[in-house]
């Protein structure tokens, strides 16, 4: 009955009806994107053959900030974030390892920030699911 009061109401000439907004809040739910596979440049591969999925659930139109999902396989590789990213980890055990600096111990329930300039290497030891929120400069 809501639809049909609300075609007679559109009807009338002094009402408008603007179409509905977008929303404003997003929920973390990956099973609706596509998600998309790629490795580390090989020479940044230390040891192994990992393999990253991400779901991106969220991008600006600026493209300076990111959201969504990261996957990976067991393996070692470096990195150097020229990016601030902040992240959960879901699932899994990773070790990270900045550069002159003691590895650190990444399990499920874990909340870390990446600053830009971070240098060092990630250890995917049991593969790991994190959620991610990146800003670049």
């Amino acid at each position: 009955w809501l639809g049909i009061l609300m075609q007679s109401m559109e009807s009338l000439p002094f009402l408008s009806f603007a179409p509905p907004l977008m929303s404003q809040f997003i929920k973390f739910d990956r099973s609706t994107i596509t998600p998309e596979h790629e490795r580390p440049k090989p020479e940044r591969v230390i040891e192994g053959d990992p393999q990253f999925t991400t779901w991106l659930l969220e991008t600006t139109p600026d493209e300076k900030i990111y959201a969504g999902y990261w996957a990976a396989t067991p393996g070692t590789w470096r990195v150097c974030y020229d990016e601030w990213e902040y992240c959960t980890i879901l699932e899994g055990h990773a070790v990270v390892t900045e550069d002159g600096q003691p590895p650190v111990t990444l399990k499920a329930g874990d909340h870390i920030v990446f600053r830009d300039g971070y240098q060092g290497q990630w250890q995917v030891i049991e593969p790991v699911l994190k959620t991610f929120v990146i800003i670049l400069p």
